[in-house]
């Protein structure tokens, strides 16, 4: 699978050991930046860009899924979530992890690298690449209302 990654200077060094990470495992990884540690960064063009990545390659066929990450995490999900297409999904637990892929369909993975040990990081977003989509009737509808509102700014009752 194609894994889209980007950050910010606070989780600059964790970028690298998840690449390598998942690299191991036999993902594609895509860094989307930093490309070099600047305390000053602006976080939200690197999490645009590999949210963007996302979209296109699951447009195109390919398997593919993001992960951005930050001090908390909030301002990356935020940003990416600003692509059409794409469902962030702030994760803090193996549990809210899971949920994010089987009920939400959840493309793109935001966790706050301040918040979590390596550890911790590396198997949060093992179980959510790991997860797939429950398709069930009732969360295939509920992310096609979002959708649907997304694209045509209509709301569902």
């Amino acid at each position: 699978m194609r894994i889209h990654v980007a950050t910010d200077h606070a989780g600059f060094e964790y970028s690298k050991t998840l690449i390598a990470h998942l690299t191991e495992q036999g993902h594609e990884c895509v860094d989307h930046g930093p490309v070099e540690y600047d305390a000053l960064d602006d976080y939200p063009a690197f999490c645009i860009r590999a949210a963007q990545a996302v979209v296109a390659d699951q447009q195109a066929g390919v398997m593919a899924l993001g992960v951005v990450f930050g001090g908390s995490g909030n301002g990356e999900q935020i940003a990416a979530n600003k692509v059409r297409g794409v469902r962030a999904a702030l994760v803090w637990s193996e549990d809210t992890a899971l949920l994010a892929r089987q009920h939400n369909d959840a493309n793109v993975v935001a966790v706050g690298a301040r918040q979590h040990s390596s550890e911790e990081m590396l198997r949060l977003i093992d179980t959510f690449i790991g997860e797939a989509f429950s398709d069930e009737e009732r969360h295939l509808r509920r992310i096609q209302q979002i959708f649907r509102y997304e694209t045509e700014g209509e709301l569902d009752a």
